[in-house]
């Protein structure tokens, strides 16, 4: 492919990635695998500068675009290098048209940035579109972060993650050997932190109420040296479904999962009532931590979105509530940055659930900033994920 023709290819994806952010459709990175295999004649290096000319376009728009060459025009605004690509060559795009409208540049909306939580200062914005890296944990029940070390000699440990260590973005980790053994998975810092923040024992009964692929599941097994008894539920069959090879990889043999009928948890969870040392729920939410990695969900965030995802917080919440044995923990997590789905949610749990009350101090020192009865994770202050961590304790 001629480098105009990888910039039109570029455009007709960022046109698909736009319309399914508008509707709901499929995420921007399965877009993109599907235009790859419609794409067959595009060898490797066609490929990775497309990949880069959507995602460098998506980080530079603010919000979803009319179409696909407005996202672009923005990008090359911004690179030269590509403003003359735009030259109406075979396959190529257009010229481009002295009144040609752009898609607006910027982190996102100004009604999305107002919601942000009051700690998140407007130099903390260019974080959250910065590439993030590559972070494994290793599985204490096959290996140790000094092994990862020795396979993985460019990387760096990770501070306040024991088990944690961090690779230059898109490197391919996953192809080790030692990857298929069980000895690590990929896990960003801020779920590191928000699995040892459970404070899970071994001997416990513990319930991971949103668990979706099993990440924080298996590294509350690792924690635990795999001698903790573990629930792994979710509502969504595809996503639970994951987690059995994982834990099989992994040799986490004390996990135990239920696909929950939506409507139907708390019913569907009765013989377990009252009885878990420890709850945890990282609850749906906007994603608005996690930028970096998806930044096309800044562009699908609506505020009818929003107001479902605050509505199923607070239902599981509830739930897991009923979970927790007295004196027990419950550990909240959102991957946002939202105050509304962060401290606020956690105020309003707390006014009522009377007796609950918040934990402090469960965090690595330096790590994370008080965010109302919770913590505060950003990319900029933590050089993690976006994340809002609250640990509470049910009265005896």
């Amino acid at each position: 492919m001629t480098p105009a023709a990888r910039i039109q290819a570029a455009i007709e994806i960022l046109d698909a990635i736009a319309a399914a952010a508008r509707d709901g459709g499929a995420p921007a990175d399965a877009i993109l695998a599907e235009a790859m295999r419609a794409r067959r004649y595009a060898g490797s290096k066609d490929r990775r500068a497309i990949r880069a000319h959507v995602y460098d376009a998506i980080r530079v728009v603010r919000s979803a675009p009319r179409s696909g060459r407005e996202a672009m025009l923005a990008l090359a605004d911004l690179q030269p290098e590509i403003a003359v690509l735009f030259d109406g060559s075979p396959y190529g795009p257009a010229p481009i048209a002295a009144d040609e409208i752009r898609a607006e540049t910027g982190l996102a909306a100004e009604a999305l940035v107002g919601l942000f939580d009051p700690l998140v200062g407007e130099g903390e914005h260019g974080a959250m579109l910065a590439r993030a890296p590559l972070d494994l944990r290793a599985n204490r029940i096959k290996a140790a972060r000094d092994g990862l070390a020795k396979l993985f000699p460019d990387g760096e440990a990770m501070s306040g993650a024991p088990d944690g260590w961090r690779l230059p973005p898109e490197t391919a980790a996953i192809q080790h050997p030692a990857y298929a053994e069980g000895c690590f998975e990929v896990q960003d810092a801020a779920s590191q932190y928000a699995s040892a923040a459970l404070d899970a024992a071994p001997g416990q009964a513990i319930v991971d109420l949103c668990a979706g692929g099993g990440g924080k599941t298996l590294a509350i097994a690792s924690l635990t040296g795999n001698d903790a008894d573990i629930l792994a539920c979710d509502t969504n069959r595809a996503r639970l479904q994951q987690l059995a090879p994982r834990a099989e990889r992994a040799g986490a043999t004390r996990i135990e999962s239920l696909l929950l009928n939506p409507g139907q948890e708390r019913a569907m969870l009765a013989d377990h009532l009252g009885k878990a040392d420890r709850v945890i729920v990282d609850a749906p939410c906007s994603g608005s931590g996690t930028w970096r990695r998806s930044p096309e969900l800044r562009w699908r965030l609506t505020p009818a979105r929003l107001d479902r995802h605050l509505a199923d917080q607070a239902k599981l919440l509830a739930i897991a509530a009923d979970l927790v044995a007295p004196g027990g923990k419950l550990l909240y997590a959102v991957c946002s940055i939202i105050a509304r789905e962060g401290r606020a949610q956690v105020d309003d749990f707390l006014k009522q659930h009377g007796g609950w009350t918040a934990d402090t101090g469960y965090l690595p020192a330096g790590i994370g900033r008080a965010a109302g009865s919770g913590f505060l994770l950003t990319p900029a202050h933590d050089r993690c994920d976006g994340f809002f961590l609250a640990r509470l304790t049910s009265p005896c």
